[in-house]
């Protein structure tokens, strides 16, 4: 009889588990299906305008064939690595402290604070850097766009930091500190330097979502038809490209629209497989070593 029972249960527990196999699966291809469409219907209408001239030269006039994205491509490009430049090292300053110094009361509000920043309408973080610098300076500037993909990009980064350096064992932590050294100096050379995949993917992360940002770049970057000059200037960028042509009602901007957009799709998908597949397996092998 009991030989019988626990047949059953194995049987019970087979079907089950098939079941589960079989709803993720399900699961998993209803999540990609939206994905293949986007990329299907960008590629279709972006790669029919997509040619060397299109990556090299400005942009034309409506009524004049030809015509580029390349302004907008460098703009992209400087915003986003100055937004760099301020989130990065923030971003991970704050991960660290959170991570680290947990019973701070400063690190819990501080926390707190960081993901309800996380949560903000890039719109109104926009709006806050066109009141602060844009009628300050007078003037629409990438530095002001800089800025706004900065304070986007600088929770994402804190956080996943955070999330990274908890990862580490604590084991470590102790190790080195019963060795002499402080704990300062712990952090940097063996916390940090653990769990730097991590930081890494964060920081690609964080790049990716701040280069598709098209709303608060309307409020501080304006956009612009030529190379900007300066980082006190109207600059162009894709997001922006792609809005104001899909809007248009000329035929040849709508179409030079879908080809920046797939420019910009291929960048962040790009990025994001890169993240995936070298900064990502890196992260996976430290796991597995500690």
């Amino acid at each position: 009889m009991s030989i019988r029972l626990t047949s059953g249960a194995n049987r019970r527990r087979k079907a089950l588990n098939r079941l589960f196999t079989a709803s993720l699966a399900v699961a998993m291809v209803l999540a990609i299906i939206p994905l293949a469409l986007i990329l299907i219907d960008v590629a279709q209408k972006g790669l029919p305008v997509m040619s060397w001239s299109f990556l090299t030269d400005l942009p034309t006039p409506p009524t004049i064939p030809g015509g580029g994205i390349a302004n907008a491509i460098v703009g992209t490009f400087t915003m986003v690595g100055i937004a760099a430049l301020i989130s990065v090292p923030l971003g991970v300053g704050a991960g660290v402290f959170f991570s680290e110094w947990p019973e701070s009361k400063l690190s819990f509000i501080s926390s707190f604070l960081n993901d309800v920043l996380a949560e903000f309408p890039s719109i109104v973080i926009g709006i806050f850097v066109y009141i602060i610098i844009v009628l300050t300076t007078k003037t629409f500037s990438a530095l002001a766009g800089a800025v706004a993909l900065a304070i986007i990009m600088t929770p994402i980064i804190a956080r996943t930091t955070e999330e990274s350096l908890k990862l580490v064992p604590t084991s470590l932590r102790e190790g080195s500190m019963a060795l002499g050294v402080t704990r300062a100096r712990s952090v940097t050379g063996v916390v940090i330097s653990t769990g730097r995949a991590g930081l890494l993917t964060g920081i690609l992360l964080a790049i990716a979502r701040a280069a598709g940002e098209t709303a608060p770049l309307l409020l501080t970057a304006l956009g612009s038809y030529y190379y900007a000059r300066s980082l006190f200037e109207p600059t162009a960028a894709l997001p922006l490209l792609i809005y104001s042509y899909a809007i248009s009602p000329f035929k040849q901007w709508q179409a030079d629209a879908w080809g920046a957009a797939l420019v910009l799709v291929l960048a962040m998908l790009g990025l994001n497989l890169l993240t995936r597949f070298t900064v990502g397996r890196k992260y996976a092998g430290v796991r597995a070593e500690i």
